[in-house]
């Protein structure tokens, strides 16, 4: 009978509460892959089926409640391991993800072909980062994800950090001559340009390219030793797809270590840079990723040249 007097006066939250019964769920609109999507606000059981993705919930704090496996990276272990196994990139377990009835399954790059399926478990977005415009994608991921968990303020910390290292690193790598990026599988080397996954490396950092004319294929251009040569870059950024994946076979630093390349201006220079392949390769587009990569960046341009 008091809650029956007090209702008229009650706002519709208060009025639930002393009716015993749940608040109406908050929806919010986010950016995805696919366009804008209204969810449910701060959903349950997130099941994460993108690395990158996995990456900057990660830096926001957010615990999520399921995680492929193998997930890669180290500093994610923390993450995975409070976590239930739902299959991998390619593969999702559907028995398990059933068990676990998520409240939003994320999806992104090597598992977004799998959406339409896991859509008729949960509600599923694509946060695919294409690295057609890797910046400007990692952010709108960032400020998407904050707006759905009710982050704001930790990604807007994160973006703020992400900046300063973009600026830092664009100091670093001015008037330091042009770059190739090579990926090495096994003995095999691929070049990336500016339009590529890893072009960013050129675009957001003011980095010339070596050669100008790499396409934008999403595994790189096959080139051979004699293109290197003939390319001649300042900087070699090579980074290594066995490391990355846990591979066994010839590391990038012995696929290098010829004749052709040793007789290019970046390894007569001592500038012949290996990154942290796993960030890059496996979680490009998460924020951690690219502030890692960042940060091998500016200490490799700055360092002291033999």
């Amino acid at each position: 009978m008091r809650c029956r007097r007090l209702a008229p006066l009650l706002a519709p939250l208060a009025l639930a509460l002393c009716l015993g019964l749940p608040a109406a769920a908050r929806t919010v609109t986010v950016e995805t892959a696919t366009g804008p999507t209204a969810l449910t606000a701060d959903p349950p059981r997130v099941a994460v089926m993108d690395i990158a993705a996995l990456d900057t919930l990660d830096a926001l704090g957010i615990n999520v409640a399921g995680v492929p496996e193998p997930h890669y990276l180290p500093y994610l272990d923390a993450a995975a391991s409070r976590a239930t196994r739902i299959g991998t990139l390619f593969e999702p377990d559907f028995e398990a993800l059933a068990i676990l009835d998520p409240g939003l399954i994320v999806v992104g790059s090597r598992s977004s072909g799998q959406a339409a399926a896991l859509a008729r478990i949960a509600p599923t977005i694509d946060m695919t980062v294409t690295g057609q415009d890797m910046l400007a994608e990692t952010r709108a991921r960032l400020q998407a994800y904050g707006r759905l968990f009710g982050r704001e303020t930790e990604a807007a910390t994160l973006e703020a950090a992400l900046d300063a290292r973009i600026a830092a690193a664009r100091a670093a790598v001015a008037d330091k001559g042009n770059a190739l990026i090579l990926l090495t599988n096994g003995g095999k080397i691929s070049a990336y340009g500016r339009d590529s996954r890893f072009g960013w490396l050129h675009t957001a950092l003011g980095l010339p390219e070596a050669h100008p004319d790499l396409g934008a294929a999403t595994h790189g251009e096959a080139i051979s030793f004699e293109f290197v040569a003939e390319t001649d870059p300042d900087w070699i950024l090579a980074i290594d797809r066995g490391a990355a994946i846990g591979a066994s076979g010839e590391a990038a630093a012995a696929t290098l270590d010829n004749p052709l390349v040793r007789g290019t201006e970046a390894a007569q220079a001592g500038q012949i840079v290996y990154l942290d392949s796993g960030p890059l390769y496996i979680a490009g587009g998460g924020v951690q990723s690219m502030m890692h990569t960042l940060d091998e960046i500016v200490a490799a341009f700055s360092a002291d040249r033999p």
